[in-house]
């Protein structure tokens, strides 16, 4: 099955990757099936294409890539992943506040990278059971580049299907946005409700 969407290397690597980022492996996905998990890739790539060719001005733009974001990834767990051990010691409301927080400055930071796509496609293979979730094989295919392989990582944990990580030509994007948020709570001394502060500006 192929899909195609408008996109560059580096805005592919960095826009996707942060949707995607996850520390933690879910738990068995025991009623998704492969299936399932590549249609749900599928359909995330179908949405932003829609999106970058609706013509709609950058805010209503960014306002739908949240909605894509909420709808086929993981963002609670995503966004405690990503935030590592300050997860750990943050009160209830303190990550309902970085969740929101985070939610929002992925689909600004990201949502604005997508408007650059230029005449690339993503081809969608099949799928594989990999542990307690299942992997989801693509190529992305750019003009003037080779082609190079994403692999994005689906589970239902939460009680559908959604996606927790992409594997772009063997970097874990996952880890890149642990470290990056990791970065920015220390550029803070680890006071988290700065960061959720600076989230919402950034």
């Amino acid at each position: 099955m192929q899909t195609d969407i408008p996109l560059s290397r580096r805005a592919f690597a960095a826009g996707l990757a942060a949707a995607a980022a996850l520390a933690a492996l879910p738990g068995p996905a025991l009623a998704l099936t492969a299936e399932a998990a590549k249609d749900l890739v599928v359909r995330t790539v179908d949405d932003v294409n829609r999106i970058i060719n609706s013509g709609k001005s950058e805010s209503a733009m960014l306002k739908d890539f949240e909605k894509l974001f909420a709808s086929y990834a993981d963002v609670p767990t995503i966004a405690r992943s990503v935030l590592g051990t300050a997860a750990r010691s943050a009160s209830k409301a303190q990550m309902a506040a970085y969740t929101s927080a985070f939610q929002g400055y992925i689909s600004r930071k990201y949502g604005r990278r997508f408007r650059e796509f230029q005449g690339g496609r993503i081809e969608v293979a099949g799928a594989r059971a990999v542990k307690s979730y299942f992997e989801v094989v693509s190529t992305a295919r750019l003009k003037g580049q080779a082609p190079f392989e994403v692999r994005w990582h689906v589970s239902d944990k939460a009680g559908k299907s959604l996606f927790f990580n992409i594997i772009i030509e063997g970097v874990n994007m996952l880890s890149s946005e642990r470290t990056e948020m990791g970065a920015l709570l220390d550029q803070r001394k680890g006071d988290l409700d700065r960061l959720i502060a600076d989230l919402q500006t950034l």
